[in-house]
């Protein structure tokens, strides 16, 4: 898997001090500035202490199941696009060497919904998915009821262990972050249609 984030920091410089000092007990791959440089900081073949606490599917130990992507950005201004340019290039390259697929791209929030809200509402996944480097859900058909809410999420990926208005919450931010509200149709005809086209693996899977 890959999992993206942001440094909620002021700086790139403030977080790699951060990400590369022993004592904060956090880490990251790597670490894309707001100009676009990337900063190496782990090798992909080693882990680092980037997800915390949290799942993705069957993968309780995301720590040790993925790459994490720090970007630079204090999580309430846009992601600046020469940042999102070398983000790009980097999955590109990550995903042809790991072999990882757009489905397992996914963001803090994702992973550990309630707790982290990284990379946040203003993260740009649609610039992602026309480069097939994310996915989107493309609804049609009959809508499940919204009993169906919680279970489907699970088939997508996300956790059992949190409530329905903190699994909604999660979702929303990255696949409708303008909407608000209860639960209603046309969140489950979102994730109905991710967790058919895109169910979550059982943990064979190594990326």
């Amino acid at each position: 898997m890959v999992v993206i984030h942001y440094t909620a920091m002021t700086s790139a410089a403030a977080a790699c001090n951060t990400l590369c000092n022993p004592d904060t007990e956090v880490s990251a791959h790597y670490l894309i500035a707001q100009d676009g440089a990337v900063h190496r900081l782990v090798p992909e073949d080693m882990r680092a202490w980037h997800a915390g606490a949290g799942r993705w599917g069957a993968v309780t130990d995301v720590n040790s199941r993925s790459i994490g992507i720090e970007l630079a950005n204090p999580g309430n201004c846009p992601f600046a696009a020469a940042q999102m340019d070398a983000l790009c290039d980097l999955l590109a390259g990550i995903t042809d060497r790991w072999a990882i697929r757009p489905a397992r791209i996914i963001g803090h929030s994702d992973m550990a919904p309630g707790r982290k809200i990284d990379p946040g509402a203003r993260f740009d996944w649609q610039r992602l998915v026309r480069l097939g480097l994310s996915i989107w859900p493309a609804p049609h058909g009959e809508i499940p009821d919204t009993t169906d809410f919680r279970p489907l999420m699970q088939r997508f990926g996300y956790t059992a262990d949190a409530p329905d208005d903190v699994l909604l919450s999660a979702f929303r931010l990255r696949f409708r972050p303008r909407a608000t509200g209860p639960l209603c149709a046309a969140d489950v005809a979102l994730i109905a249609d991710l967790a058919h086209r895109f169910p979550v693996d059982d943990g064979t899977v190594t990326a």
